[in-house]
């Protein structure tokens, strides 16, 4: 047979194009933000999207303290945690978690690792992101590109 062959090509480690991109959390809605942050993450916005692989972006989120829920979500919503020990159930709102020191990193860090996948690879592409509560950031030298989140779907 001589007719034109499309093969699926997979990604792998060095031919993944990896780049460097900001986001602006500023008046953002967090759920819906951490699902776009994750998929930047991941890779699903690219077209040689690999499921196995780390394909996805480095991501900077800069102005995570001015996240906002909507509704009474601030303290209506509980995030249990479990200490190991018998009665060591602790639960904290958003609020709450958002008040304590790196509160904005812990909060939108549990929010994009709720939404990544519960393996090894997720784990480690949960290392990509880097939240930062201003707007100033350490990693000018890795150029990055600022994006508008809202133009993603």
């Amino acid at each position: 047979m001589d007719t034109l062959s499309y093969k699926t090509i997979s990604a792998n480690k060095t031919t993944v194009n990896k780049e460097w991109v900001i986001v602006d959390a500023t008046d953002q809605v967090l759920g819906r933000l951490g699902s776009k942050v994750a998929k930047l993450l991941r890779g699903k916005y690219k077209p040689n999207f690999t499921p196995h692989v780390d394909c996805g972006d480095n991501v900077i989120v800069i102005n995570a303290d001015k996240v906002k829920l909507t509704g009474n979500k601030w303290n209506g919503r509980v995030y249990l945690s479990y200490t190991g020990y018998p009665g060591g159930q602790r639960e904290i709102t958003p609020a709450k978690l958002l008040a304590k020191p790196n509160g904005a990193d812990r909060l939108l860090r549990r929010v994009v690792k709720g939404m990544l996948p519960k393996t090894k690879l997720g784990a480690k592409i949960l290392n990509n992101l880097y939240i930062y509560d201003g707007s100033e950031h350490k990693h000018q030298a890795q150029e990055p590109k600022l994006i508008d989140i809202n133009a993603l779907n």
